[in-house]
């Protein structure tokens, strides 16, 4: 495993008593229809309570998870209010251990709950674990095997198209992605759910990053498998709506976790990624739309409402914000390379 474990065995936190449920669930769903009832039929053994969060859908997908899945906890949104709004409604609901996020284009294997709950309950430094996600169409590929942050202000997968059979090893990861992952319940009670001012996209690498500046980590756990379908509500993996909100909330997630010096020492390389990703969505024909994300993006860390959630700078974090400093140049290299 990369790196080295840190932290003891909980005597108390997440022991599993019989028939007892340490985690719960969350599902957040819009116009879901053409997935959603296979993704709680492969739920039905798991032993979790399952929240869904339904974000005004108008497909009947709501309604299908109402009819058909009845020991399911469903909270109807009148309006779509992004991913995280839904997903923090869920946990404010939830009085586990733990809280699993999963989409709800996912279809789950067997011990997916106790693969995520277990290196959780041995270890309490532990903050989340992603799980490993399949590619639905292509299951020898992998979609998603944990996620990285680097100092281009560039977040990405590991694994991505690439074969499973290499993604089978534990590892320390930048943060779970929020597809198929698991938090400690008590720790976001510490750092906070997840930041409703991104809506959507880059909110799971923002939670990892708050984990990490308080000293927790995350990791990468094959053992929990999930098959995921991939941009269901999006609509495809480059579109204006979700490069408009990518380019907005990259430039807020770098505002909002990194001091003023980290920001000034980052800053070349900052440029360099925007510069790169811009002349990548030029040849898209989406330029101008990443550009107007990247201006939004200013204008929020700006706002009352961006300058409220920043993360203010602990002396008691140097050491963190060391460690995180040096995965943010070495996963440079890593991106180059995976």
């Amino acid at each position: 495993m990369e790196g080295e474990k840190t932290g003891k065995k909980s005597n108390h936190e997440g022991q599993r008593g019989e028939n007892q449920i340490l985690s719960t669930i969350i599902i957040p769903n819009y116009n879901g229809i053409d997935y959603i009832e296979n993704c709680l039929n492969s739920l039905q053994e798991e032993p979790a309570r399952i929240i869904l969060v339904d974000n005004g859908s108008t497909d009947g997908s709501r309604e299908l998870a109402e009819e058909k899945f009845p020991k399911v906890q469903v909270i109807a949104l009148q309006k779509n209010e992004g991913f995280c709004a839904a997903v923090n409604r869920g946990i404010r609901e939830s009085k586990t251990t733990y809280v699993i996020l999963l989409n709800n284009d996912t279809v789950v294997r067997p011990g997916f709950v106790r693969a995520l709950e277990e290196p959780l309950q041995k270890n309490e430094r532990i903050f989340s674990g992603s799980a490993q996600m399949i590619n639905m169409k292509s299951p020898e590929l992998i979609d998603d095997a944990g996620d990285y942050y680097c100092a281009l202000g560039w977040a990405f997968t590991v694994g991505k198209d690439k074969e499973r059979r290499a993604y089978q090893k534990e590892r320390f990861i930048f943060a779970a992605c929020g597809g198929a992952s698991i938090y400690r319940s008590r720790v976001m009670q510490q750092i906070g759910m997840l930041d409703e001012n991104h809506f959507a996209y880059l909110e799971d690498i923002d939670l990892g990053y708050r984990a990490r500046i308080a000293g927790y980590q995350n990791l990468y756990l094959p053992a929990a498998q999930v098959y995921h379908a991939g941009s269901a509500s999006s609509g495809s993996r480059h579109n204006a709506f979700k490069v408009d909100l990518t380019a907005r909330n990259s430039v807020y997630l770098v505002y909002k976790n990194m001091p003023l010096l980290q920001m000034l020492l980052n800053l070349p390389f900052l440029l360099a990624g925007y510069f790169i990703k811009m002349l990548f969505f030029m040849r898209k024909g989406l330029g101008g739309v990443y550009v107007r994300g990247l201006l939004k993006g200013c204008r929020l860390c700006l706002s009352a409402e961006g300058r409220v959630n920043k993360v203010h700078f602990q002396v008691k974090n140097l050491p963190a914000y060391g460690r995180i400093q040096w995965e943010l140049w070495r996963n440079i290299w890593l991106r180059i390379c995976y």
